[in-house]
């Protein structure tokens, strides 16, 4: 029997980005934040008490509880399906932050599970939902630029070695730019244009170490394990297509940069790892560019998490849905082979693209 009302949610993971979680989502008046769990107990019980969650303590504890259906997945990336397969058989519906999975077998057989067991998993970035990227997607939709056929994407900085203090694993395997920072812009691009058919790309790696700039260990050399720049060529299945760059080793910083042209003109995107900012419009035959305001939500991380609430209530299909999430992985594992091999390389699946939210969508309104 379908449940009505406010959705329960529990949390897996007391870490840093929790608390970004947790201060939305016990905002939202359609979710009610049950339960906190995470290995060291004291840590979930410090997060529970901050943000005024009543329950906390396992995960085995979490997962027992019959009024918490969806739970959020905030474990390290290594065991994100892992924690996954286990939500499921617990009978609930995932959240995941990203990446869903490290591989595209991990994250089909996860969305695999849920879908034989009749839930959802749903997965971050959740950035695309909030104002910049909707009004910007919103004055795609209506014509602004025309029909989209071209863009172009760039994340360069000189690398997280210089400002975090344990920067080892963003330059091991599962991360680097590609994958680290690849989702934001991917996933915009996915929402533009829809499903990605094919890519080529050329990748390098600046140096094979790299020395820690800041906190306690600053000076410690440590390997570098993945390319730390990749250069990429899209094609889209409805023939746009896209040039799009994820580098760690650019002394000159460019960072958030998304521009989508058409047959009347182009717009540059705000940075996709927000969840705010203008865009900026130019038409052909139109004298200087036009700035266009952000409508809509700016809340923040767990807002994907509020719209997979509602969906399920609705019985509508969620907008950063795990499809789209294991759809990016293959963009992104596309990626890296055709760097590796030199080839073209086939993306192995395919999405519905979503369509883009109404101005008036807002996580904080009571609807359930």
């Amino acid at each position: 029997m379908s449940r009505t009302g406010r959705v329960g949610v529990g949390v897996i993971g007391a870490g840093v980005i929790s608390g970004t979680y947790l201060e939305n989502m016990t905002a939202f008046a359609d979710l009610d934040v049950l339960f906190v769990a995470d290995l060291d107990l004291a840590r979930a019980q410090a997060q529970a008490e901050a943000y005024g969650v009543p329950g906390h303590g396992s995960v085995d504890e979490l997962l027992a509880r019959d009024d918490i259906e969806i739970v959020v997945n905030l474990t390290i990336p290594a065991v994100h399906t892992e924690v996954g397969q286990q939500i499921i058989a617990a009978g609930k519906h995932v959240w995941s932050e990203k990446p869903l999975a490290l591989d595209h077998e991990s994250g089909a057989a996860l969305l695999a599970a849920a879908d034989a067991a009749g839930l959802r998993v749903a997965c971050a970035p959740d950035t695309v939902l909030g104002a910049g990227i909707q009004t910007a997607m919103r004055a795609i939709a209506r014509g602004d630029i025309g029909e989209p056929l071209t863009a172009t994407t760039m994340f360069h900085v000189p690398g997280p070695d210089a400002w975090h203090p344990n920067p080892e694993f963003l330059f091991a395997y599962g991360a680097g730019p590609l994958f680290d920072m690849g989702p934001y812009y991917v996933t915009t691009l996915v929402h533009a244009f829809g499903s990605a058919s094919r890519v080529g790309a050329v990748s390098s790696r600046s140096s094979a170490t790299r020395t820690i700039g800041s906190g306690p260990r600053a000076g410690t050399e440590f390997p570098v394990e993945v390319p730390t720049h990749h250069a990429a060529v899209l094609s889209f299945e409805s023939g746009q297509s896209a040039q799009s760059t994820f580098s760690f080793q650019n002394a000159l910083p460019r960072m958030g940069f998304v521009e989508i042209s058409g047959t009347d003109g182009t717009i540059v995107l705000p940075d996709p790892n927000t969840f705010e900012g203008e865009s900026t419009l130019w038409r052909f035959g139109q004298e200087g560019p036009s700035t266009i305001a952000p409508v809509g939500s700016t809340y923040g991380r767990g807002s994907g998490v509020l719209d997979l609430a509602r969906s399920i209530r609705a019985g509508i299909p969620e907008r950063a849905s795990g499809a789209i999430a294991a759809h990016v992985l293959d963009v992104l594992l596309a990626v890296s082979e055709a760097a590796e091999t030199g080839s073209m390389v086939d993306v192995r699946s395919r999405i519905t693209k979503p369509t883009p939210l109404a101005e008036t969508w807002d996580p904080a309104a009571a609807t359930l």
